[in-house]
């Protein structure tokens, strides 16, 4: 695998992550129940989408730190990741 796309597939794994750890505080500091059931009434309330975009928010912030470290195709990676998300919520949204 060249340089340059492993450099992009970590912005990518740890945009994931970021995202990952967004939707676990959200879910964490919003609702009283446990997980599984804080998940099963979002999916009830039609609002998943919103949940996983919102839970998207730390991203900006892996992105600035990647662009302040000069490590732009990383960058990158996080952008397209961000990206896809943006599409599966739009998908959730819809669907």
């Amino acid at each position: 695998m060249g340089h340059i796309k492993k450099e992009i597939l970590i912005g990518i794994l740890v945009s994931l992550a970021a995202t990952a750890c967004g939707f676990f505080i959200y879910l964490e500091y919003i609702s009283d129940l446990g997980m599984s059931e804080t998940i099963s009434k979002i999916k009830q309330g039609g609002v998943l989408g919103s949940v996983i975009a919102l839970a998207a928010i730390p991203n900006l912030f892996v992105f600035w730190v990647f662009l302040k470290k000069k490590q732009d195709y990383r960058a990158r990676g996080v952008l397209i990741a961000t990206i896809a998300i943006a599409l599966f919520t739009a998908i959730l949204k819809f669907f």
